[in-house]
């Protein structure tokens, strides 16, 4: 990531520590630089949350007051929530600097935060899908459509883990 480019991750009162261990992994993957959340439940939870590549100790995750507040000059405020009048992922274009904001998994995100957002996006799906499922999708739709070049074999060699040292053949 490039010192223009800030992509922060915010959960609205996040409330399955597995949920946002798994968030963590997918800002871990995506090179996200920070992940914000609000509320109380998952403070509690904390203890219990499954960050499986340790990323925390490599990327921020901070309980604030406001996922908005604080942020970088320019950073634009895209809520990813089911809500009519959204744009569809698949048409939306990522901004340069960026807070994602995801609703908790059992209610949405304040309509404060919507109304003061740059963009409302929701994933074409059928039904919701898992706070860190969507996490997921909306970061790789961003790094797929940045056409940004990359080193596929390096990347591959210096991403996968040891137990992973399988081979295409070619013909």
């Amino acid at each position: 990531m490039n010192n223009l480019e800030a992509v922060v991750v915010g959960l609205s009162n996040p409330k399955s520590p597995s949920n946002v261990g798994s968030v963590m992994r997918a800002a871990g993957c995506y090179g996200v630089s920070a992940v914000r959340y609000t509320g109380k439940r998952f403070a509690r939870a904390a203890k219990y949350h499954t960050d499986t590549k340790s990323v925390s100790t490599k990327i921020p995750l901070v309980q604030v007051e406001s996922l908005v507040e604080g942020l970088p000059s320019g950073t634009k405020i895209v809520c990813v929530e089911l809500v009519e009048g959204a744009v569809a992922l698949p048409e939306f274009k990522h901004p340069e600097s960026a807070v994602y904001i995801f609703g908790p998994e059992d209610g949405s995100i304040d309509q404060t935060l919507v109304d003061v957002a740059d963009a409302v996006v929701y994933i074409p799906t059928i039904g919701c899908m898992n706070l860190a499922a969507t996490v997921n999708v909306v970061l790789y739709d961003r790094l797929a459509k940045k056409n940004e070049s990359i080193d596929h074999a390096h990347r591959i060699k210096t991403s996968r883990d040891v137990n992973n040292r399988l081979v295409v053949k070619q013909d």
